[in-house]
């Protein structure tokens, strides 16, 4: 085959679908599972859909990746919404982002934390720490790190959250201790708005939807079942586990290497390496709680909780009920059961100290051997849904040129 693609979630699916645009024939896409979609997948739970990798929702902001997705399940079936996100602290509900929405609090709590702002080390000009945690508490100040954000990073991400590089938060713009003030003062926030502000979810389905009809429409190019033990770099080859033997022009994987058991042709060191590369799981949980929140879903960094994060369906699903949890998986306390408490053990790639050095190598490696990552596992990156659409449709150019170069050679 040309093109062999290693995952059918949203990145493998949306290549696939790139390639075929292109008039690129002869690709197989291998899925372990039996049911397309990732962490995309949905299930009926009580008489609604579930997204049963966590809360997934379509991002307005790339107008090219949603007509592309739109073709698949069309735009009238889709309901557009503004973000409406909370954050459960001192025992009440705000809006997100924190800093901007502490108008919302009474007033010594806005004190407290605006005077917390006023010190922090990005608003009085001192040096960015490396580490995690000083780094949070120079970006954020005092109280907001100890009351919110530590202790929610703690539980999705773990205890060592030194671990953690700082890299992939230098996004984050500073916080203005004037912006804050004035919020304060005139009852509404003045910030940037957050990833998502305005997105999109299906009107009659759970978020699963969209991929499922995209796997369908790929017809006998799409194999389930196919788990994949071995990339063979020196052979441009993949074998499965249960004995199945490919190879291609080129190989795609959106799978997480870490899942994989053997890589013939890969430095010893390098494979080595690839056990620097963490990641944690997430149990997804419904509860049948009928509640009046008005949020889409609310932020929860109290650790005597289990969760860190709360979806009420009904408020982007008409009809549903009840609300599903998300849950680090050694956070959670009862049983998955795949019928209303889903585990998915690879969730979100940790962006540890360690991390882009290793990503670098690798992926630089296996270009070398026309094996490409793509997406939050074959990039080890926590991309959303869109942005690993945009992904696949960049990479998707990125194959066909090699191919007319190599027609031309």
């Amino acid at each position: 085959m040309k093109v062999l693609i290693l995952g059918a979630g949203p990145a493998g699916l949306s290549l696939a679908h790139a390639l075929k645009d292109s008039g690129v024939s002869r690709i197989t896409v291998l899925e372990a599972e039996g049911e397309a979609g990732g962490l995309c997948r949905s299930a009926e739970v009580n008489g609604a859909p579930l997204d049963t990798g966590g809360g997934h929702f379509l991002d307005v902001v790339r107008p090219e990746v949603t007509a592309f997705l739109f073709r698949f399940m069309p735009e009238t079936e889709w309901a557009l919404f503004e973000r409406d996100s909370r954050i459960r602290i001192r025992g009440q509900l705000i809006s997100h982002p924190f800093e901007a929405n502490l108008w919302q609090l009474d007033t010594d709590s806005q004190v407290e934390y605006l005077m917390s702002i006023a010190r922090a080390g990005c608003v009085t000009g001192s040096e960015a720490p490396a580490a995690f945690r000083d780094w949070i508490r120079w970006k954020l100040g005092d109280r907001i790190a100890e009351e919110y954000m530590l202790p929610y990073n703690r539980k999705m991400f773990g205890e060592e959250l030194d671990a953690l590089g700082t890299y992939w938060l230098e996004k984050l713009p500073d916080v203005s201790f004037e912006d804050t003030l004035r919020s304060c003062l005139t009852g509404r926030a003045h910030a940037k708005q957050p990833g998502h502000a305005r997105f999109y979810y299906p009107k009659q389905y759970g978020y699963g939807e969209l991929w499922r009809r995209m796997a369908d429409a790929l017809g006998d190019a799409l194999q389930y079942g196919k788990r994949v033990a071995e990339i063979d770099f020196d052979r441009c080859a993949v074998t499965t586990r249960d004995g199945s033997a490919y190879e291609a022009d080129l190989i795609v994987t959106t799978v997480p290497w870490t899942s994989l058991e053997r890589f013939p042709g890969m430095p010893e060191d390098l494979k080595a390496s690839l056990q620097k590369l963490k990641h944690t799981g997430i149990v997804i949980a419904y509860d049948a709680t009928e509640t009046d929140d008005k949020a889409h879903w609310i932020y929860v960094p109290d650790e005597s909780v289990p969760h860190h994060r709360v979806l009420l369906r009904h408020n982007f699903l008409r009809g549903a009920r009840g609300v599903w949890t998300e849950t680090r998986m050694e956070r959670f306390a009862g049983e998955a059961d795949e019928k209303s408490a889903f585990l998915r053990p690879y969730a979100y790639p940790l962006n540890t100290l360690e991390k882009p050095a290793v990503m670098r190598r690798l992926l630089d490696f296996a270009k070398e051997h026309r094996v490409y990552g793509l997406g939050r596992w074959g990039e080890h990156a926590h991309f959303n849904s869109d942005v690993v659409v945009e992904r696949a449709m960049q990479l998707a150019k990125q194959l066909c040129l090699w191919y007319d170069k190599t027609e031309q050679t």
